[in-house]
């Protein structure tokens, strides 16, 4: 009896065991189709970032009631009103910045901490603000037991962004904001790069890029969007 008992625990096992390697490979799957018909399809050719989009697990950052959508062309609700963005903007916004190995980069709204796993995989490091904490907080335990080492996350209200981490080389902001905060302006390296959605929370906003160039800001619109509201204390 005792030695049944066993067989079909070694059966139950390996069982489960299959069934979790099928479901890697369907996601895997999943994530190289995300990015060959939602990414490279519509410009986007930045190795780096490519290589980024096809590593990082996505589904892993989304609810696991949602994660039937988390490869497909759209955002996705992650709790607290908040969305992880659809793949096609976490790319464009990290190949825009232009990242290389040696950048130091901030990110103001860590959301599921998806956008600073991608960039972590591609930069030196991602410093990343969260101001809903428990949102903040599940992004802090997800990031670490991934491995993501070079990620720093921290709660607070991402207008003033991180003056001790700083400069930074560049500045990704997910959350629409009436207009430009200035201490993100200030944080930026010379030669520096900030995208940022700007408008009202309520309508279609413009995608910004922001470029501190020769102590002189410019900025360059790029296309309509959809954020969520840039939420302060």
């Amino acid at each position: 009896m005792e030695t049944w008992f066993r067989i079909n625990l070694i059966i139950i096992a390996s069982t489960c065991y299959l069934v979790s390697i099928s479901a890697q490979q369907a996601f895997e799957k999943l994530r190289r189709d995300m990015v060959s018909t939602q990414i490279e399809y519509r410009g986007i050719s930045d190795p780096a970032t490519l290589e980024a989009m096809r590593s990082v697990e996505r589904h892993l950052f989304v609810p696991k009631n949602n994660r039937g959508v988390a490869y497909a062309d759209r955002a996705v609700p992650i709790g607290y009103g908040q969305t992880i963005s659809q793949p096609y903007i976490v790319a464009y916004m990290t190949e825009i910045i232009s990242p290389k190995p040696d950048f130091k980069v901030l990110e103001i709204g860590t959301g599921s901490g998806y956008q600073a796993a991608i960039l972590a995989g591609i930069v030196d490091s991602v410093y990343t603000i969260e101001i809903i904490e428990e949102l903040g907080k599940q992004a802090s335990n997800r990031l670490s037991d991934l491995g993501y080492k070079n990620v720093v996350t921290k709660i607070a209200d991402g207008y003033y962004g991180w003056e001790k981490r700083g400069p930074f080389d560049a500045i990704l902001v997910t959350a629409a904001a009436a207009f430009i905060p200035p201490p993100l302006i200030q944080q930026l390296k010379p030669n520096g790069t900030m995208v940022i959605p700007i408008g009202s929370p309520f309508l279609v906003q413009n995608l910004m890029l922001v470029n501190k160039r020769k102590g002189k800001v410019r900025t360059k619109n790029l296309f309509p969007v959809r954020f969520v509201p840039f939420t302060r204390q």
